[in-house]
């Protein structure tokens, strides 16, 4: 199959830079079973690589960036491009895999096969393994991805099994660049015929929101580098740290329950609270609150699984850390939240995929380069604080090659200036944080997952006398969570 790529998956390309790294990570700890050897986990993979197309696919440049790049299927994977054997010495505990984690998120992908990469981290104590699988967020966003780790286990569950996928097109040749320049030219020219349409979709959207925030105290904030300085807002470097942390999800649902609120605004209140605690220590926390970009996903309810491409938006919103009151603070989270869900809803939430159709790559991706080389970032304040995800992750134990799956993690990229990325998955009965964060700018984040169980633990408190309780709301448990991006 050869396809030109959509101009949402292609941003993806366009904003990676030797420090900005645009890859997501899946990660899952496996418990020991004597049949699941690496060799194993590797013909197991590549046997079902018809059921992840987006494993298959290749990334091939257009000449002279005339238009977005074309996705080629790769008739054979070479395995020893693909797969990573990492040995820890046998006593290994998960903080050490963590720290390997870290170190193999700081390295790019290689653009000249299919973007992604299997680690198997190996010698932990007991026998366990991590399998890292490290996948380019061109191909794929967070809700695809977690179709794909389904088609690698061996319980598929309804809601969970993929079909396999057949290629219609079995031609795989790359075109000469004579023909890949025409037909980027070609598709240029077909594609202005909907730009009229998109114009007016968007100012009325525009319009539409910026009515609501008028006639509206949102609270929501705008990302135009206005959020408040904090170290870990800056310019990037290509080192990266990484740290987990787990809860339990019968207590955010208690939360949830008890004030009346979704579960995405219960950890958007856990991660305002950790990073509080994170700011105290290091004496900076400032007086207006830190902001969120919190990515949508758009998948319609019920649209069954997903293996390729990105369907995600962003919408911004409060994270309220300059409110004392834990349970005051939840709150505020919670209104802006709607607030933010609202004016993304009149907006269009579609609008700005729409709109990477018609972004120039040579003139996105050399402004990026520009603005990363010169480390530009450090010359005005973030778009947004940090990037909090949440996505709904398998409801049942999984395993792979008879091994079950212990945990689940899942983080997607940073950005430039966004030095933190908090991503959330549920997997059976728990909640599992993953922070990723560039330790040249916040040194010390297996301290700052630390913090996130007692910033639980304070909305867990009981009600003070003759406070109010709102009842359990009808919403979705993951209404505004996606990606990806991870």
């Amino acid at each position: 199959m050869v396809k030109r790529m959509s101009g949402a998956d292609a941003s993806f390309l366009y904003l990676e830079t030797p420090s900005v790294h645009m890859h997501t990570l899946k990660i899952v700890v496996v418990e020991h079973h004597r049949d699941l050897t690496y060799d194993n986990l590797v013909a197991g993979t590549l046997a079902r690589l018809r059921r992840m197309p987006a494993l298959r696919r290749r990334i091939v440049p257009v000449p002279f960036a005339l238009n977005h790049p074309l996705i080629v299927t790769q008739p054979r994977i070479d395995p020893e491009r693909h797969f990573y054997r990492h040995d820890l010495g046998g006593s290994a505990t998960l903080r050490d895999a963590e720290r390997e984690i870290g170190r193999i998120a700081g390295r790019p992908l290689d653009h000249d096969v299919p973007l992604w990469e299997i680690h198997v981290i190996e010698g932990l104590a007991g026998g366990r393994r991590v399998v890292v699988g490290k996948i380019h967020h061109a191909l794929a966003d967070g809700n695809a991805a977690n179709a794909m780790l389904a088609n690698l286990t061996d319980i598929r569950s309804a809601e969970m099994a993929t079909p396999m996928l057949r290629d219609t097109d079995d031609d795989t040749t790359v075109p000469s660049r004579g023909r890949l320049a025409v037909e980027a030219v070609r598709d240029a020219i077909v594609q202005i015929a909907v730009l009229p349409r998109l114009l007016l979709t968007t100012v009325r959207g525009m319009t539409s929101m910026l009515r609501y925030r008028r006639r509206n105290v949102t609270g929501v904030p705008l990302p135009i580098a206005n959020a408040p300085r904090v170290s870990f807002n800056g310019p990037l470097t290509p080192r990266r740290s990484f740290a987990t942390v787990t809860l339990p999800l019968a207590d955010l649902r208690e939360v949830r329950r008890e004030h009346g609120v979704t579960l995405n605004d219960v950890v958007l209140a856990v991660t305002a609270g950790a990073l509080r605690r994170w700011m105290d220590l290091h004496g900076e926390r400032p007086s207006v609150s830190l902001t969120a970009g919190v990515p949508v996903g758009l998948d319609a309810a019920g649209s069954g699984p997903r293996l390729l491409g990105n369907r995600v938006s962003n919408l911004f919103t409060t994270l309220a850390t300059d409110v004392d009151d834990p349970v005051e603070r939840l709150q505020r989270i919670s209104r802006t939240a709607k607030h933010a869900k609202e004016m993304n809803r009149r907006l269009g939430s579609e609008m700005l995929a729409d709109w990477n159709q018609f972004a120039p790559p040579s003139v996105i991706a050399l402004g990026t380069r520009l603005y990363s080389r010169f480390r530009a970032a450090r010359f005005h304040p973030a778009a947004f604080s940090a990037i909090v995800s949440n996505v709904p992750g398998p409801r049942e134990l999984i395993s792979i090659g008879g091994a079950r799956l212990s945990d689940i993690f899942s983080v997607g990229p940073l950005v430039d200036g966004i030095g933190l990325n908090v991503t959330v998955w549920s997997y059976v009965d728990r909640m599992n944080f993953s922070l990723l964060a560039c330790p040249d700018l916040l040194p010390d984040v297996e301290v700052l997952a630390s913090y996130f169980p007692p910033a639980l633990a304070e909305l867990l408190a009981e009600p003070e006398p003759g406070e109010s309780v709102r009842s359990d709301p009808d919403e979705g448990e993951h209404d505004h969570g996606d990606q990806e991006s991870a």
